[in-house]
């Protein structure tokens, strides 16, 4: 069955996502982009453009995803520690269903695709601007707040993405009840320290 041009447009930038966030931009040249999208690279310039193009269009995807679920959990926000925990267990829950999100992001602040340099003032610093502006007032004393939240974006995405070490020397991550567990107390830990009266 032939598919429509906002079929394949759909297809591509689904599949440039998994590319860049296993590859990065830099390790994924446009050809394999088009073979992966089951395409030829003139179809895929025709729908979307070139490379750079499409890493644009899966940006501002990962961005809208982020978006809606950043508005999803302010609109549960309470101007207080509770609400601090609410939003870092909401952003866990939204890494967890789309871990494709925080690798994008990783492997730009690896270096990858430096030469696209608008992606931080576009996608990026609203989404922190708005987490900055809402908390700025809840932040303990002592902590300063970009370094807070950086703590918690990094914290998160290595759970997610890498797991942690068990005891026993295997690999265990967020699909495991008890390290998922574990690893929401140790965030719990974390807000409270961060965004405690006292620090």
């Amino acid at each position: 069955m032939r598919r429509s041009r906002t079929e394949m447009r759909e297809g591509i930038v689904e599949t440039a996502t998994r590319l860049f966030s296993s590859l990065g931009y830099d390790a994924t040249p446009l050809h394999m982009i088009a073979d992966a999208a089951g395409l030829d690279v003139g179809t895929v310039t025709d729908l979307l453009g070139d490379k750079r193009d499409i890493y644009l269009q899966v940006m501002e995807r990962a961005y809208l995803l982020l978006k809606a679920s950043q508005d999803e959990g302010f609109a549960r926000f309470t101007r207080d520690q509770a609400g601090v925990r609410l939003l870092v267990e909401h952003h866990l829950s939204f890494c967890m269903e789309h871990p494709e999100v925080p690798e994008l992001w990783m492997h730009r602040w690896l270096s990858d695709a430096a030469d696209v340099t608008e992606v931080e003032i576009r996608y990026l610093k609203p989404i922190l601007d708005r987490v900055v502006d809402e908390l700025q007032d809840l932040v303990a004393p002592n902590v300063d707040l970009g370094d807070a939240l950086w703590t918690l974006i990094w914290c998160i995405r290595g759970f997610v993405v890498g797991g942690i070490l068990t005891p026993g020397g295997e690999i265990t991550g967020p699909r495991d009840p008890e390290a998922l567990r574990q690893f929401r107390t140790h965030l719990n830990l974390l807000v409270d320290r961060m965004f405690g009266p006292g620090g």
